[in-house]
Formats: C-alpha cells, structure tokens, sequence
C-alpha cells in the first residue's frame, strides 16, 4: 500500500485540493462500475478514444471516493474534500506506478504472450502450482496497457510467484508492458491472425510480442512455427537466454512423439532429455 504523496512523488505529480497526502491507497481504479474500498481508492481519469475517466469524477465522489489522478484542469472547488493528483498522462502515470510497485518484489515472474492461448495457459500453470506457492495472476484476460498495471499491482507481501499475461495490438505497446512485468520466466504461446492489421506481416508482429522477454532468463516456446524459432535462435537479444523448446516436428527440448484423443481425453506422450512421458489431459480440443 503507498499514501497519496508517495504516489505523488512516484508518478512525478502535482498533489492538489485536500491535504490528504497521508491517505493510503490500496485500489486502483479505472472503470467506475468496478469499486470496491472508496476510502482507499484512487480512480485515474483516464482518456480514451471514446470516453473520459474525467466525466465519471462526480459520480464516484459522491460515492465516497476522495483521491483522483488527473491530466485535464477541473474546477477543484466542486470537490472540496477530495485530493487530486495531477499529471501530463494518467496512462502513463498508472504505468509508472505499478512499474515502481513491481520493482519491491524478487520473486519469480512469469510472463506470457502469443496470439491465442495466454489466458489457458496462465490458468493451467496456476492449477498446476497453487499448492506450491502462493500466486498472484493476472485476473480473466487483464494483458492491456491498463489490464497489465492492475494486474501487477495485485502483487503483495504473500505472493510467492507471478503469473502475467501480455497482449499488443500495435508497435511500441510491448516495451511498457516488460517495464512493468519484468518477466524472469517467458512462454510464447503461438502466432496467429489476432490484431495483425497494425502489424506488417507475422514477422514483424513476433518481433514486437518478444520485446516482453528483453530481459527474461528463460523462455520456453515451439519450435514448429519456424518464423517464431528464428526470431528467438537469430537475435542476439537471446544469446545469454536459456531457450527451452518444443515440438512435434523437430529436435527439442521436449518432443512430443504422440497426441491421440480417447473419448472425453487426449493422451499425449513425449521425450525429455530421453526420458519418456506420458500424461493424458481432460480435453480433446487441439
């Protein structure tokens, strides 16, 4: 938890209205049919293409909430309790934030991205760990510029392992998302057509997804789409990584020798490091 000042000072704000600056802040807040804990909120006025956090200022304080973050002028008169933070870019700002707030923890992170898959692949590595560790994961499918930050920002002193997902539409999206990540684990899920019309062909959409694993130890991917093995084998980005691969077609760290579907499950068997596997999963979707 950070008091009003203090995210002041992190987010390089004004503090005005109200001296409220010890005022501890637990929730973040963007979408107001989403609060909580009013008393230890602070809504960011976010402004979008189609709508303005600004406009919902009102409604939100006369339900109880007392600390804004800003990028517009206001008449700060029609809130005289109320405390309000004002920046150049409330994005940006909530960005900052949760980037200062991950930098408290050393724990384990793993990040995902890819077209299609993230979120299932998130669930099942937390039905995996959960009697492991304690795990704090992106909730549903937050991996925008905003999902990602609120998603970080549910980190706390119990948490023993992270699990985030990132999604991009278009170029430069990635780079702040890693910043407020910090992945130490990757997984690339797969390439596919979802938001491609901003990208110029699948190559240069890989490229941006693996600016996520700027600074990741390991990265775990498949080897069977070879545009995605020779962007992470080719960079020298990579050169210092660990690459954990696999495949159905080709040598790998994992090679999965077989897949076939039983009823209601599919039993798949693979090497590792020439060891044999065998497990069968409740699903018969490919």
């Amino acid at each position: 938890m950070y008091t009003s000042i203090e995210i002041t000072e992190i987010v390089k704000g004004e503090l005005i209205g109200k001296d409220n600056k010890h005022l501890v802040i637990t929730q973040l807040l963007t979408d107001s049919r989403r609060l909580r804990d009013p008393q230890q909120t602070l809504f960011f006025a976010i402004k979008a293409e189609r709508n303005n956090g600004i406009n919902y200022i009102q409604d939100l304080y006369n339900r109880n909430v007392r600390c804004f973050l800003i990028q517009e002028e206001i008449d700060y008169t029609q809130y005289p309790e109320a405390s309000f933070i004002k920046v150049t870019n409330t994005l940006y700002a909530l960005q900052k934030l949760t980037e200062h707030h991950r930098s408290q923890f050393n724990i384990p992170i793993i990040g995902i991205t890819g077209s299609n898959g993230k979120t299932i692949v998130k669930e099942w590595l937390f039905e995996l760990l959960k009697q492991e560790k304690h795990i704090t994961r992106s909730p549903r499918s937050y991996n925008s510029q905003i999902g990602v930050p609120l998603s970080v920002w549910m980190l706390n002193n119990e948490s023993e392992l992270g699990i985030f997902e990132a999604g991009i539409s278009q170029d430069g999206e990635m780079s702040k998302l890693e910043k407020i990540i910090q992945p130490n684990i990757g997984i690339f899920t797969n390439i596919g057509e979802a938001h491609q019309e901003n990208f110029i062909d699948y190559k240069h959409k890989i490229s941006e997804k693996i600016k996520l694993f700027a600074r990741t130890q390991t990265i775990i991917y498949c080897k069977d789409n070879q545009l995605i093995d020779l962007q992470f084998s080719n960079s020298p980005l990579f050169e210092d990584k660990t690459l954990l691969t696999w495949s159905e077609k080709y040598t790998a760290d994992l090679h999965i020798t077989s897949i076939k579907q039983n009823n209601k499950h599919t039993n798949i068997t693979a090497k590792y490091h020439k060891k044999e596997i065998e497990i069968s999963i409740p699903f018969v979707d490919k």
